[in-house]
């Protein structure tokens, strides 16, 4: 496999406009030789050749020029068609057994900061016995020690942790060593140091100097998408890229709400530690060894409208304390945000039945209101005729009954989804990872099935990945579902 990728790596670095030299100048001699073949051969093709043979000799220009534009067009399309990329593998951080965060233990930390008012503390109970969380969610460090608030410390080694775990065991996983990759991509939504967090990961592993590293932050729960989006574009528009690591995560540890804000104290209810890494490739060679092909990728901003801006939002409360406030309007708003995202991804994934079945409801609902006839529902697709497998954005219970509810979907497709949330809780960007290795661990992979990963982010934002699976299900010695699966699923509400 090596001495394959060190053959054809002379041809990955051409650029571009070399690639057309050389392209030129080939069939400029494959002219020439055809020209000057013709031309030796035509005073016997007149004596007694047969016709085909006196056709092409007296239309040799046009013949030639003909063959030359089809091999261009044929080298056209080989250099600008898109390049696969391939998932070879993923790890998601299993926390160790000590920082497994019950009700009792939450509780205790509650009431031990001592910074919060009886009505708080009685808020925070009633949302974290609905939320759909169990009693082996994972939390940071300091919640574990005598000090009740966090530092840039305990910060660092809640990132560390997570982020050197996944990425040691995913760098396992697919043998690919650290110098051979071509670029980093990492994403914490609330948690940006300086140094960078991709710096880190530069000066633990040994990158190459010439590794290109990208941080995403501020995107929210929808970052860990982005970033396989990020990485697709990467490998599909650079032909010096062929590797690339991705590793998502988020930061609790600084971001503990110690106000009185309801909309503020949701977040310590049902965000929870988490973090997963991935290597995404272009390169054939390793087609074989990959899990799955990504097929398409979009995201949708909806930003612009001021509600699904501040539907979640971080600010100061009214004692000048900096939490992030999830607002009621938050459900509307991913709803409206889903709808619009479908719109847009539904011509690039549902089979032609579908959207058949789409343009006539719009047509007939369009006739229906020229006519001043009672607006009916609007149509949605039956989207499990496109994929096998959803990995639906954990953020909570009201997110995924909303996405079922917008969807339509039947609640054994919405399984991994809340399994998920019960058994990690919110955590964040990841969480399509966790899913994903619920399905792994379920064995209801197989080759063929098509997966769609979906995720919502703050600003508002809507991302998808499409993913087609290379091989079915394995369960590895890091998928953190592999020692309690047989107890799911579970009524987790």
């Amino acid at each position: 496999m090596l001495s394959s990728y060190a053959a054809m790596k002379p041809l990955l670095l051409l650029t571009p406009i070399r690639l057309l030299q050389a392209s030129f100048f080939l069939l400029l001699a494959l002219t020439v030789a055809l020209h000057a073949l013709f031309s030796t051969t035509s005073s016997l093709v007149l004596e007694g050749g047969s016709p085909l043979l006196l056709l092409i000799s007296a239309h040799r220009l046009p013949l030639l020029s003909l063959l030359w534009c089809a091999l261009l067009a044929l080298l056209a399309y080989l250099c600008t068609r898109p390049r696969p990329v391939l998932l070879l593998d993923y790890a998601c951080y299993l926390p160790a057994p000590d920082r497994r965060l019950t009700y009792e233990t939450c509780e205790y930390f509650v009431r031990r900061a001592g910074r919060y008012s009886r009505t708080s503390e009685e808020f925070m109970r009633g949302i974290y016995l609905k939320s759909g969380l169990g009693d082996e969610t994972y939390a940071p460090a300091f919640i574990f020690e005598s000090g009740h608030d966090a530092c840039l410390a305990s910060a660092l080694q809640e990132a560390e942790e997570g982020i050197f775990a996944a990425v040691d065991a995913v760098l396992a996983q697919t043998r690919v060593d650290p110098a051979r990759l071509d670029a980093v991509v990492v994403s914490c939504g609330m948690f940006s140091p300086s140094p960078s967090l991709t710096s880190l990961l530069v000066r633990r592993y040994g990158f190459r100097p010439s590794v290109k590293t990208f941080n995403l932050s501020g995107m929210g729960c929808s970052s860990g998408t982005a970033a396989v989006d990020l990485a697709a574009r990467l490998l599909r528009s650079s032909r010096e890229v062929r590797y690339v690591l991705v590793v998502v995560t988020e930061s609790i540890s600084l971001n503990w709400y110690f106000g009185d804000d309801r909309s503020m104290l949701v977040t310590n209810c049902i965000f929870r530690v988490g973090s997963a890494a991935a290597v995404v490739t272009n390169d054939p060679a390793r087609r074989r060894d990959a899990k799955m092909e990504l097929l398409h990728f979009l995201r949708t901003h909806h930003g612009a409208d001021d509600a699904a801006y501040r539907a979640a939002y971080q600010e100061e409360d009214a004692a000048g304390i900096v939490g992030i406030g999830l607002k009621k309007d938050l459900i509307r708003v991913a709803g409206e945000g889903l709808r619009e995202h479908i719109r847009a991804l539904a011509p690039h994934v549902l089979p032609l039945s579908q959207l058949v079945a789409y343009a006539y409801a719009v047509a007939t609902a369009w006739w229906g209101a020229a006519d001043g006839k009672a607006k009916s529902k609007p149509y949605v697709p039956d989207f499990t005729a496109a994929f096998e497998h959803v990995c639906i954005h954990t953020g909570g219970k009201a997110v995924i009954e909303a996405v079922e509810r917008v969807m339509r979907l039947p609640e054994g497709l919405t399984e991994p989804a809340r399994m998920t949330l019960h058994r990690f809780g919110n955590t964040s960007s990841s969480l399509v990872f966790y899913e994903l290795a619920y399905f792994e661990a379920k064995g209801r992979i197989h080759k063929g099935d098509r997966m769609w990963m979906l995720a919502f982010g703050t600003g508002f934002k809507v991302c998808s990945l499409v993913w087609r699976s290379l091989k079915g299900s394995s369960v590895d010695a890091n998928n953190p579902w592999r020692d309690c699966i047989h107890r799911y699923p579970l009524k987790a509400w």
